[in-house]
């Protein structure tokens, strides 16, 4: 009898979510998709009117006003949805719609973000409530948060493997979360044929070259993965270092703001291009392509951090391809190596470094690039998540095992 009741058990959680994974998915992948084309809308408004930057600062006061209106302004964030998934930290219902209208206001603007940040927080947030609804105790909480960001990733990019394994790893890193992974796969597979039914791509680049694989090809592939990582630390620190200053000389959030977009504006104008506006991905596909400016993932840098510390939304993780691709490409092609192929390593290693996900990355460079050069990616995604230290884009997100040696560590990212 005691193993029927433990058959009956399982089978009844099974099916518990099963359930909740194809309702989830099913609201995730239409949410992502109608944020998805928002945002695709509003980037292609801001392209042809040229003026549109000019209201960058008044954009960003409306931001403000709006988290302020619902009581938001702190906490808010995508490490609000991180320790929700991890202790038993609450989401705001608020959440889902404060990040959806920001992240668009920041796109039509001009600020340089991507959307990921609120993919996570949509996703999160809309989890978090249907837990609440079916009544979910602590621990499946955290499940069915990690699912709805699953979900809600999964919209976006159309990789749903890479979706479910970010959802489980970004946490705890050194602890997978397993129990996670029938829900966020689920969910994330029904969320990105929703997509694919709205008429969204995935993201994918199929043409770029695939090497010959030496020892020598190798190195130079390792030693690209290793300057990787150093970027990684400059771009976790400039933001950090950015946002911390902003607060300091502008304590107001609207003053704040109005600062920050009023800057981005003026460096927009001065340099003549949208390149560093917006999400980039045109940007990221030119130098997949083998194209890059030298200077261009440093002055992404510098826009995505002021874009963060005067208080706009949308994410990092997006501008982090950006930087990645533009900077492999450039360094690899000095390496010796194809700038299109140093550019898909910076684009795998930098990601990797920021978010702490080595397995995540891994299958994110198959999901993007194809198969054919595991190896290499393999080898780009473990020495930019050793190398890149402490540091990464969530302060709620904890590093459990050191990186350097089998040691219990638990701390959180700098």
């Amino acid at each position: 009898m005691e193993y029927i009741r433990t058959i009956y058990k399982e089978a009844s959680t099974f099916v518990k979510w099963i359930t909740i994974a194809f309702l989830l998915g099913g609201i995730g992948g239409v949410v992502g998709s109608v944020f998805h084309i928002s945002v695709d809308v509003a980037t292609e408004l801001r392209v042809k009117h040229d003026f549109l930057i000019l209201l960058l600062p008044l954009g960003g006061l409306l931001i403000v006003f709006l988290y302020r209106l619902c009581h938001a302004v702190k906490g808010v964030d995508t490490d609000r949805v991180i320790e929700a998934a991890d202790t038993d930290k609450s989401i705001p219902f608020v959440m889902a719609p404060l990040i959806f209208v920001s992240t668009v206001i920041t796109h039509l603007f001009g600020g340089s973000a991507g959307r990921e940040g609120a993919a996570l927080q949509i996703g999160g947030s809309i989890g978090y409530i249907l837990g609440k609804i079916f009544r979910l105790d602590k621990k499946d909480m955290h499940l069915i948060v990690m699912t709805g960001m699953s979900a809600l990733f999964a919209a976006l990019f159309g990789t749903p493997v890479t979706a479910t394994l970010f959802a489980i790893e970004v946490i705890s890193v050194g602890v997978m979360h397993y129990a996670g992974l029938v829900p966020c796969i689920i969910a994330s597979f029904v969320a990105s044929l929703i997509a694919k039914a709205f008429g969204l791509s995935p993201v994918k680049f199929d043409s770029i070259p695939i090497p010959d694989l030496s020892i020598g090809f190798m190195l130079r592939s390792l030693l690209l993965a290793l300057l990787c990582a150093f970027v990684s630390i400059a771009f976790c620190l400039a933001l950090e270092k950015t946002e911390h200053l902003f607060k300091k000389l502008f304590k107001n959030s609207y003053l704040r703001v109005l600062v920050g977009g009023g800057v981005i504006a003026v460096l927009t104008i001065l340099l003549g291009t949208w390149d560093y506006n917006g999400a980039g991905m045109d940007v990221i596909a030119a130098a997949l392509a083998g194209e890059a400016k030298w200077e261009a993932f440093a002055l992404k840098i510098i826009f995505t951090a002021l874009t963060v510390a005067a208080g706009f939304k949308g994410g990092e993780i997006v501008p982090t391809f950006f930087i990645g691709s533009t900077f492999g490409c450039v360094m690899g092609g000095m390496l010796g190596l194809d700038p299109a192929f140093g550019a898909a390593i910076g684009f795998t290693a930098l990601f990797c470094s920021v978010v702490n996900c080595p397995v995540t990355a891994l299958v994110l460079a198959t999901e993007v690039f194809g198969g054919e050069s595991l190896l290499i990616f393999a080898i780009v995604s473990c020495v930019s998540y050793m190398m890149s230290g402490y540091t990464g884009l969530y302060r709620s997100q904890r590093i459990v095992y050191s990186k350097f040696g089998e040691q219990y560590i638990n701390i959180h990212t700098k």
